[in-house]
């Protein structure tokens, strides 16, 4: 059993695309989709949907430290969406689909800078990067139906054609983090 865990929430567009990435993820522990740092306490998802919440669509990822490090998660994230997309990824638009890494500590605030800064000076992208980085504030668990979406409806449109590439191209570039087969 796992001593000690540390958790970041991040916000990368429809939660479900990114809790599909991270429930692949070899160190993860648990991945839970939610809603935060918005002004509304427990929103549901057609008020968070609305935009008129303030909050993101967030997961909150659990992991092992030992087995994976903040760095490489993050990393991880800012693969599978686009960084540089203002209030939106795709064809999901809103304030609710922005980018963001939600800390919970000065040290993964840290981590966070290191990493955006690294990806800025990479030259990987023509335009700047928008993710917010901000602490954890007002977060809340998003009904039932949305957790572990993907997995429970792989044929669905939106999973077939959206999430499903997305973790796809999370299994082909970071092949060495893809959890295996218990």
């Amino acid at each position: 059993m796992t001593s000690h865990v540390e958790t970041i929430t991040l916000g990368g567009g429809c939660f479900w695309c990114v809790e599909a990435v991270y429930e692949q993820v070899e160190g993860v522990v648990s991945v839970e989709s939610g809603y935060c740092n918005g002004h509304v306490k427990n929103p549901s998802y057609e008020q968070v949907c609305s935009g008129d919440t303030g909050h993101a669509e967030v997961v909150r990822v659990t992991f092992d430290p030992t087995r994976i490090g903040l760095h490489q998660l993050l990393e991880i994230f800012l693969v599978v969406h686009d960084p540089t997309s203002l209030n939106r990824q795709g064809n999901d638009i809103g304030t609710q689909y922005r980018s963001g890494i939600y800390y919970e500590s000065a040290e993964h605030e840290r981590v966070a800078r290191e990493v955006l800064g690294e990806l800025a000076l990479s030259g990987v992208y023509n335009t700047p990067i928008v993710t917010e980085l901000a602490p954890l504030a007002n977060y809340s668990r998003a009904e039932e139906y949305h957790q572990h979406y993907f997995a429970q409806h792989p044929g669905q449109g939106y999973c077939a054609f959206v999430v499903a590439p997305k973790v796809e191209k999370f299994r082909k570039t970071f092949t060495r983090h893809v959890r295996q087969a218990q």
